[in-house]
């Protein structure tokens, strides 16, 4: 079909959270790139009973589940919640006020660690970062790969 995503678009603007579907009905309906979609979002959500068209709030009851579950991102946290500041101290070692800092920040102490640089093409994966490339390299295993994918002829 040669129109499909401007179809799908017009389909999809009364359907609840259209953007959670429309790109990825769009990729697995083309021979371009259907080969390459594999059927996994990488996110951590969880539905409440009462409403079934939006995921429910994850709160800080959930960090735990979601970090054991290897997802990469969380699916829908209340504005400013404590949850967030969680995630921010225990996995992306951030502090209050502060860019997370990364393999090139060396410096120690009560100052910023990104004060002093070091070189920033050293990646240093933590826990998590090993943790997500195991989650992602299980689903891109030849066993899981081609079971998963949106193949159509």
């Amino acid at each position: 079909m040669d129109n499909l995503p401007r179809t799908l678009l017009m389909y999809y603007t009364n359907m609840p959270l259209p953007h959670r579907k429309y790109f990825q009905t769009v990729l697995c309906n083309s021979a371009e790139f259907n080969k390459t979609v594999v059927n996994h979002d990488l996110h951590y959500s969880t539905w409440d009973a009462r409403s079934k068209n939006e995921p429910r709030l994850l709160t800080i009851d959930d960090v735990e589940n979601m970090t054991e579950s290897g997802a990469a991102f969380g699916t829908r946290f209340p504005k400013d919640d404590h949850a967030l500041d969680r995630i921010d101290e225990e996995i992306l070692h951030r502090h209050p006020g502060e860019l997370v800092t990364g393999g090139w920040c060396i410096g120690v102490g009560h100052d910023s660690p990104c004060d002093i640089s070091g070189n920033p093409d050293v990646l240093r994966p933590g826990p998590k970062a090993i943790k997500l490339a195991k989650f992602l390299s299980e689903r891109l295993s030849y066993r899981n790969f081609y079971s998963q994918q949106c193949i159509w002829d």
